[in-house]
């Protein structure tokens, strides 16, 4: 009778406990449910929007907006994952920009990056893909990490008519061969915390080699870190750290008969937030990415993008013989790609910016900059996808000269200056900002009155200092940038 007695009131505890759990749980859903509906109510969407530098009357400030596409879903889901992302916190949001020379050499790339990311510094994510340009020679590389080398690879870019190494989504490869090489890579942006726990790296080992990393631990020594598991047929190897780590370097142990390719590098640290990568090679055209790189696709499913920037045009529409026609075909054919990996990815396009052509010693307008304006709004037309007009902002047709007078575009009157970029940059990204407010979901857009929240629910975005990163003293090279192809 005791033990029947002991088991049914065990049995009415269990049962009262599994009541009570249940309740507790049903309070904190609801609570937590509420938190995010006040969260959404609290955000400030002015804190996104950069200061402009408005002294530049040629600049067309008032044609600063993204032309959107008749049917604007692909934006809208984008921006219903960027609203619900800042609430909650939890998810990630992959942005991939792609182009030339414009974003090898970095500065608008990362300007954008740097946007997006200080005012939420809670969101950073994975500082994801990277490729270290600088190990072979007389190659650009971003300002915002640093690569050093025990000597210079070998280089394949994708805009070789025959390319040695067979390349990925970077469109490019340095290749170790024969004797030992030792790359260093260092995040070199203060402000942003990318230190990662995890590296990946991309490539293909010839002859039985196998990279490893190297880490300095709190100690001052060295660590060497092999992969924890190789994948032949992605060609990844993944590097697990013992710690978080903002430098690195890459060896490949070569020796005779061996060598060792690296077509990219990913950086990842497991966070939840906004990664903003940036592809792009100099002088690389449409037709180089789609038909030169064979693992783009595979290469491309480690990011997933929610958002793809296509900055490609400035080489197709270089020439006299600019076929409007070929060049969406292409774009279609590239979007193929991504939309095979990510098929609720949105698309925002990039107009080319007004340059000039060589011809002798002198230059005159290239006068493709209307055309391929015309196709890249035809693109976003047919694709669903946002259009910056860039063309049309700096001023046109010939503004590239006057950008040029005023010290922010190069006497290539193609390329910028690192003031340009930045202004360039910061244009853009007021004009998404501006979008995402436009699209922001009706249900994120309720008012609750009364909820104060705490210091932390009501500040998500950090108030902006003045963006004059570019005065920063994290480099000490000259605001003009070396775009010759070798």
């Amino acid at each position: 009778m005791g033990t029947h007695f002991n088991i049914t009131v065990l049995k009415m505890l269990y049962k009262g406990l599994l009541i009570l759990s249940a309740f507790i749980c049903f309070l904190a859903c609801g609570n937590a449910q509420t938190d995010v509906e006040y969260k959404l109510n609290d955000i400030d969407d002015s804190m996104m929007f950069v200061p402009l530098d408005t002294s530049y009357s040629f600049i067309k400030y008032d044609s600063n907006h993204l032309i959107l596409p008749a049917d604007s879903s692909q934006m809208r889901r984008f921006a219903e994952k960027w609203y619900r992302l800042l609430v909650t916190g939890e998810g990630h949001i992959n942005i991939v920009q792609m182009g030339a020379s414009h974003v090898q050499g970095g500065t608008l790339p990362h300007r954008v990056r740097y946007n997006l990311l200080t005012p939420l510094p809670n969101l950073v994510a994975a500082r994801g893909m990277i490729f270290p340009y600088s190990a072979a020679s007389k190659c650009n590389n971003p300002y915002d990490y640093k690569i050093s080398r025990s000597r210079p690879l070998d280089l394949t870019r994708c805009v070789y008519k025959e390319p040695l190494e067979r390349l990925g989504l970077c469109g490019i490869a340095v290749t170790a061969a024969n004797e030992p090489a030792d790359i260093g890579i260092t995040l070199n942006e203060p402000e942003i915390n990318f230190s990662s726990n995890t590296v990946i790296l991309f490539g293909e080992a010839r002859g039985g080699v196998e990279p490893y990393l190297t880490i300095t631990d709190r100690n001052g020594d060295s660590l060497a870190v092999k992969a924890v598991t190789i994948d032949t047929a992605l060609r990844r190897y993944s590097f697990e750290m013992p710690f978080a780590v903002d430098s690195f370097h890459i060896v490949i142990p070569c020796t005779d008969n061996q060598s060792f390719a690296i077509t990219g590098v990913y950086l990842d640290n497991g966070a939840p937030g906004i990664s903003y990568h940036s592809i792009g090679v100099n002088g690389a055209s449409l037709v180089e990415y789609n038909t030169r790189c064979p693992y783009f696709s595979t290469d491309l499913q480690m990011l997933k993008p929610d958002l793809v920037i296509f900055g490609i045009g400035i080489n197709d529409a270089s020439g006299p013989n600019f076929d409007t026609v070929v060049f969406q075909r292409r774009y279609m054919q590239l979007i193929d790609s991504i939309r095979s990996v990510s098929p609720d990815c949105a698309f925002l396009f990039i107009t080319n910016n007004d340059s000039f052509r060589r011809v002798k010693r002198s230059y005159i307008v290239n006068d493709n900059g209307p055309l391929a304006r015309e196709a890249f709004i035809r693109l976003g037309q047919i694709t669903g996808g946002a259009v910056w007009d860039q063309f049309t902002v700096m001023g046109g047709l010939g503004s590239m000269g006057i950008w040029q007078n005023n010290d922010l575009a190069q006497r290539d009157h193609i390329h910028f200056t690192r003031k340009g970029y930045q202004i360039l940059a910061d244009l853009m990204c007021n004009a998404l900002f501006e979008t995402l407010v436009q699209l922001k979901p009706a249900a994120f857009a309720k008012q609750h009155h009364g909820h104060k929240g705490t210091q932390g629910e009501r500040h998500l975005y950090k108030k902006r200092t003045k963006n004059n990163n570019n005065n920063r003293n994290t480099n000490k090279e000259d605001e003009r940038f070396n775009y010759i192809s070798y």
